[in-house]
């Protein structure tokens, strides 16, 4: 018996748009929405290159920043099922993390920028502790643990329960409990049955994992490499850079902290010129030291948390 393997790259592309952070998401046959995906074209010489042109190909929009994020391959592939139309194929994905300085719009049919919040409202913490999580999942999760000590402990350090500190990079991990006690509807898709709670907005195939694959990794990168200022544009204010932190991270920051740490780095210089289009006091625009990369170890950004968050 010989199993076929088939390859398919996925691409979350992340963007800011007045103040939020979005992914560019598409909707084929406009069904649920899904990351821009396809298959490796095994005749084209690297899986980047490959993924660049069938995201040109599907967004009409160019790649700058892109970095690998992680390949799923497990067979099965059930937390959640990966279903790329290719029948009892051995489905195999790439996903890719890519970053723009701005949510440029595409042009082409059946593509949108979504904030990610629509997706994972429960990670979002900058107008404090979301609701939802004492409300709904904490009380969801103790019927599961159904008194194990273990998935208690589990619950309680992603979900920060009981006094546990929330940490945000662990997104996946706490999509993925969320999928095992079938509060996400794509448990119900993949398993059959009724779920028992439809938390975020579902996508297709596997791409609400590898999105909060995707939004791990970037908001863990902000603390050990510069990568915010790939979201940037050339000029900015500290206001605006704060808020782009914010948007990723799902946290709201202390200004004077934020600022101080930001001045250690030597990552921002001020253009002695003003931002006068927002309303009040005009703001200093700064640019990116990008010459900074070359002069030393690579240093990402604080985040000191507000007294709020």
């Amino acid at each position: 018996m010989t199993l076929s393997v088939v390859i398919g790259l996925s691409a979350v592309i992340v963007a800011i748009q007045d103040g939020e952070a979005v992914v560019l998401t598409v909707r084929p046959g406009k069904g649920q929405a899904g990351l821009p995906f396809g298959s490796f074209d095994p005749r084209v010489r690297t899986f980047e290159l490959a993924l660049r042109a069938f995201v040109s190909e599907q967004t009409r929009l160019d790649l700058g920043y892109v970095e690998q994020l992680y390949t799923f391959g497990d067979e099965g592939r059930d937390a959640p099922l990966a279903d790329v139309g290719a029948g009892g194929a051995r489905v195999i994905s790439v996903g890719y993390l890519a970053l723009r300085p701005d949510a440029a719009e595409t042009g082409a049919p059946d593509t949108a920028w979504a904030s990610w919040t629509r997706f994972f409202p429960w990670e979002d913490w900058r107008a404090g502790r979301p609701e939802m999580i004492d409300e709904i999942i904490a009380p969801a999760l103790a019927r599961w643990a159904d008194g194990s000590e273990d998935r208690l402990a589990r619950a309680r350090v992603l979900f920060a329960l009981d006094g546990a500190r929330w940490n945000e990079e662990r997104v996946l991990e706490r999509y993925e409990l969320l999928y095992e006690c079938r509060l996400v509807a794509e448990a119900a898709r993949d398993r059959g049955g009724a779920p028992a709670g439809g938390l975020g907005e579902p996508m297709i195939s596997d791409h609400r994992r590898i999105l909060a694959t995707g939004l791990g990794r970037l908001r863990g990168k902000l603390r050990y490499r510069p990568v915010v200022f790939d979201l940037m544009p050339p000029e900015f204010t500290l206001w605006a850079l704060q808020r782009t932190v914010e948007a990723i991270a799902g946290v709201a920051l202390h200004k004077q902290n934020f600022r101080r740490g930001l001045e250690r780095t030597d990552l921002v210089e001020g253009l002695g010129r003003f931002d006068r289009q927002a309303g009040g006091r005009p703001a200093e625009l700064y640019r990116f030291r990008r010459e900074r990369l070359g002069a030393g170890p690579a240093v990402g950004l604080a985040l000191p948390l507000s007294k709020e968050g």
